[in-house]
């Protein structure tokens, strides 16, 4: 196994499994322990989950760019506890809306909003997973957080029973089943979320992904062939390379003064350093009190 196996899978997750689940089946395809992966995906839901494999794996925190896009068969009419279709049903409404009540009412639901986290999800509080507490039947409150829903497109499915699809853009942290959830309150008959396929991850998309069958039936050297490199994890980063001699100092884990580089990047801006050509690592622009330099934060190869 090269110890300096480092990269990107793009997984077309299956129904029915955690993003958890799939974790596990790369462990065992790549030979790895290190693995990690970019986003959850519920049970229910299918689509693009990009993985990180090897080095890689610690890079989630620090991704950039996780705006997502989904597709998903909303139902109006019925609330679950879940706000998904595998829920229990709460509440039934046979008074529908018509389709340009819920075009227009899909649209109230574009740019900044707040949204209250379900219950039924990873989010921890006070270490706590909520979906383990609301399996306990216990609700706590949860903060509104403020997402952005770049775009909505609607499209009929099945008027007459409340069934359409939405194509939506919007950034990380959003939850597809609760902005359902949203909508379907805000027209009086309820909603919940009936199918759910994420089409893009950041960059990543899903047309470029591959299923753990497919994974499965090829061989070990193919599969790690597919790995994209760790760079492609912050395309939005700018590069940068050094001399020889400020490179030495940076991959002994000392900050580089941008004043002696004669660089001007803005405190907080993230770097992708190479040597040579080759990505090495992930930099931050940091401040100090002799002023802004560039240090290290995640190494990839040494």
């Amino acid at each position: 196994m090269d110890k300096e196996l480092s990269g990107v899978i793009l997984i077309n997750k299956h129904k029915g499994v955690t993003s958890h689940d799939i974790v596990f089946k790369i462990r065992k395809l790549f030979l790895t322990k290190k693995v990690g992966h970019t986003g959850t995906l519920d049970p229910l839901a299918t689509g693009v989950l990009p993985v990180l494999v090897g080095r890689s794996a610690k890079a989630s925190e620090y991704l950039l760019s996780e705006n997502k896009k989904y597709v998903a068969e909303i139902k109006l009419g019925i609330t679950t506890d879940t706000e998904d279709i595998t829920g229990k049903i709460l509440t039934k409404c046979t008074t529908l809306p018509t389709k340009s009540e819920f075009f227009m009412a899909c649209k109230k639901f574009e740019g900044e909003i707040m949204q209250v986290p379900p219950m039924y999800s990873a989010l921890k509080v006070d270490g706590k997973k909520l979906v383990d507490l609301a399996r306990q039947g216990v609700e706590i409150e949860r903060q509104a957080r403020k997402i952005t829903v770049f775009s909505i497109e609607p499209e009929a499915l099945n008027e007459s029973e409340g069934v359409y699809k939405l194509t939506v853009a919007c950034s990380k942290g959003t939850y597809i089943r609760t902005l359902c959830a949203d909508i379907g309150a805000h027209l009086g008959c309820g909603a919940t979320m009936k199918e759910l396929k994420r089409t893009e991850s950041g960059d990543f998309k899903l047309e470029n992904a591959y299923t753990i069958a497919e994974l499965e039936n090829m061989p070990y050297e193919e599969r790690v062939n597919l790995l994209l490199p760790p760079e492609e994890l912050f395309k939005d980063a700018e590069k940068i390379s050094f001399s020889e001699f400020y490179t030495r100092l940076f991959k002994s884990g000392c900050e580089i003064y941008q004043k002696k580089i004669g660089t001007h990047f803005p405190v907080d801006t993230f770097l992708r350093v190479y040597e040579n050509g080759e990505f090495i690592a992930l930099a931050k622009v940091k401040d100090f009190p002799d002023g802004t330099a560039i240090k290290s934060i995640k190494f990839f190869k040494i």
